[in-house]
């Protein structure tokens, strides 16, 4: 019995040992799956691709006309058996010439309304990128809330222990042992708690990749941490004036207005309709003869769409402006939270986690020699755990505003 226990063990051993070992995605992996399987970015795609489809229609010259007449059919002629002895066949046709360049501007407009559809759908991208940061940020900073919380509980279950003994030999009483271990349950709900914020932080970013694997399976590595080094202010901006696509789509939309308002001048014109006819009249074996329509631009010369796209074209220019001064606004407001992330993040790292774990240690060490009371001891286990959680708060909230700053640019600034 014994061998085979140890058989059993030793398989055991070796398929834990062959058995991969789970890798996380970086962020630059889920970046990329996220663009090869986000169902909204897929669509958004299908529609850039039916935009283009319009440039075919846009272009397509008017189709000639073609008539067949057949004239005097008598079914009540002398001869019945010759209903169509005096039928006169006609064959005409007409085309349509368009006048000013519509064809061409009618094109141009649609190829503008397709670069609007492209920098709407970028613009679309940037939006979801920054909740597939944020879904990233919130695994990360759940992962390390975790580890932090299993420290804790780690820490104070050698501290209890310790304390057991103490009660044993008779160093403390009953109760302020039964009071540590009631303690505990708030070490164990941190833990529990940031197990389902991990859960739920992986559920979020899974939907946003449309990915089916079970949670158990999926895990991301990343920097969780934060940079002193911050690019000016100016940089900013400038970099967000050239990369913003909503900004882009605003500036291509005054293009296609103009536009518009050039091809509605051009539809005030009239087009002319030439015409040709063959037929046969006896005596006269066959004749052509020839016509040109021209319309009477009197009452219509398409007044209306004219203002229309006047008051686009104003109307969008407009647009442009509101759209640089909502750059500036989303720029400065990251800029600002994340300077302000820093400076509390600085005295957090350097000074205050140190404090904190220096105060538990030498407080814990007095109450296990009798030199300081049990509130000491548990006021002091609290502070070091409040001090912890801030400090990882504040790095979320500077990732997150890191976040708000690449999205504000319109490109990744602040990896």
């Amino acid at each position: 019995m014994l061998r085979h226990y140890w058989r059993a063990l030793a398989g055991f051993l070796l398929v834990v040992t062959a058995a991969p070992a789970q890798t996380g995605l970086t962020w630059e992996q889920v970046r990329e799956r996220f663009r090869a399987n986000n169902p909204n970015l897929a669509a958004g795609r299908v529609g850039v691709d039916q935009s283009k489809a319009q440039e075919i229609t846009a272009y397509l010259r008017p189709n000639p006309d073609a008539t067949l007449t057949l004239d005097q059919i008598d079914p009540f002629s002398i001869n019945p058996y010759r209903p169509l002895g005096n039928t006169l066949p006609l064959v005409s046709g007409s085309y349509l010439h368009e006048r000013e360049h519509k064809r061409e501007l009618r094109r141009d407009s649609a190829r503008g309304a397709t670069a609007i559809a492209s920098s709407q759908l970028e613009d679309q991208e940037r939006t979801l990128l920054f909740n597939l940061r944020s879904a990233f940020v919130s695994i990360l900073h759940a992962k390390e809330i975790l580890r932090v919380a299993q420290d804790n509980l780690a820490y104070y279950d050698r501290v209890l222990e310790v304390n057991r003994t103490r009660q044993s030999a008779g160093d403390i009483s009953e109760v302020d042992l039964g009071r540590l271990e009631l303690q505990r349950v708030q070490y164990e709900s941190d833990v529990l708690n940031a197990e389902v914020s991990l859960r739920t932080a992986k559920i979020q970013l899974l939907a946003l990749l449309n990915d089916r694997t079970p949670l158990e399976q999926f895990d991301v590595n990343g920097k969780f941490d934060f940079s002193e080094q911050i690019t000016p202010l100016e940089e900013f901006r400038a970099a967000a004036l050239d990369a913003r696509p909503d900004l882009k789509a605003a500036l291509q939309a005054v293009e296609k207005s103009k536009m518009d308002h050039r091809l509605a001048i051009a539809n005030g014109s009239a087009d002319p309709t030439f015409a040709v006819d063959f037929g046969r009249n006896p005596p006269i074996p066959v004749y052509f003869g020839a016509s040109v329509t021209i319309p009477v631009k009197i009452f219509d010369r398409n007044q209306g769409e004219k203002l229309r796209t006047q008051l686009d074209l104003n109307r969008t220019q407009a647009l442009v402006q509101a759209g640089r001064a909502q750059v500036f606004s989303d720029v400065d407001s990251a800029y600002a939270t994340i300077a302000g992330n820093i400076a509390l993040l600085r005295p957090y790292r350097d000074k205050y986690l140190v404090q904190a774990a220096k105060v538990r240690d030498t407080i814990a060490f007095s109450y296990q020699n009798g030199g300081a009371s049990l509130l000491d001891f548990l006021a002091a286990q609290n502070d070091y755990r409040s001090i912890q959680l801030s400090y990882l708060n504040l790095l979320g909230s500077y990732m997150t505003a890191a976040g708000q700053m690449n999205l504000a640019v319109g490109r990744e600034v602040i990896p």
